[in-house]
């Protein structure tokens, strides 16, 4: 239903470390005092896997996420993205990184108010495109493989909030990229809704997508190949 391998990658054999992180640790402060979220992390994430990443309110998830997204860099630790450690690049060289090879699907959608679904969908290719793809034609194929052809010119107040959600994931899908990074992705949806946009994403993933999901919801997680547990920033399989 939601398209061709074209649009939608080609899953590994074998399966190989899309992305790692190696005694990862990511602190803040406050004053003089050192706030630890996140202690001696170690993930492997696998090329074509659905991974859910679970915790509590406060458990460090969404600093968790930064650091999967390649949004920030970690206090002591590794970020290895696609073989490249991010500790070894400029911003610059890791904003066109993130942008090729991470799309980012939210809770709350993140879509610009004042443009069309298109429009929308485009955003990521402003900044960076991967060579070979032509982001007019790819955002109207988008458009298609998310049932939404005749959406394409309504803004997001026109929208309802599956439609609104199958946006953002045409957004992150834009560049092609290696892994699809969805927080809490049913959030703000109805059960019924939230579940087709889940059968989207295992399809996505049926065909060769990477990925990864972070969730409360034991329901949302039992869609991945692979759960892990966040607890007061430390992880256990």
């Amino acid at each position: 239903m939601y398209g061709a391998e074209s649009l939608d990658g080609a899953r590994s054999e074998s399966g190989y470390p899309i992305i790692e992180l190696k005694d990862l640790c990511k602190s803040y402060w406050a004053g003089e005092m050192e706030i630890q979220i996140l202690k001696s992390v170690n993930l492997k994430v696998y090329s074509g896997e659905f991974l859910a990443i679970m915790g509590p309110s406060g458990s460090g998830k969404s600093t968790l996420m930064n650091m999967i997204g390649c949004l920030d860099r970690p206090t002591c630790g590794q970020v290895i993205l696609m073989g490249q450690d991010i500790n070894t690049i400029t911003d610059s060289e890791l904003a066109r990184l993130r942008g090729l090879e991470i799309g980012f699907v939210f809770q709350n959608f993140n879509l610009v108010p004042r443009l069309s679904a298109t429009q929308n969908i485009l955003l990521p290719t402003y900044a960076n495109v991967k060579n070979g793809i032509e982001p007019n034609k790819r955002a109207n194929e988008l458009i298609k493989l998310m049932g939404l052809e005749d959406r394409f010119n309504n803004r997001p107040s026109q929208l309802s909030g599956g439609q609104q959600q199958r946006v953002a994931i045409a957004r992150a899908l834009v560049n092609d990229p290696s892994i699809i990074l969805a927080d809490e992705p049913t959030g703000n949806l109805d059960s019924k809704t939230g579940l087709e946009i889940m059968d989207m994403f295992k399809e996505l993933n049926n065909k060769g997508r990477t990925i990864i999901m972070i969730t409360h919801d034991a329901g949302l997680a039992s869609y991945a190949d692979r759960v892990v547990y966040l607890k007061d920033g430390m992880l256990n399989s």
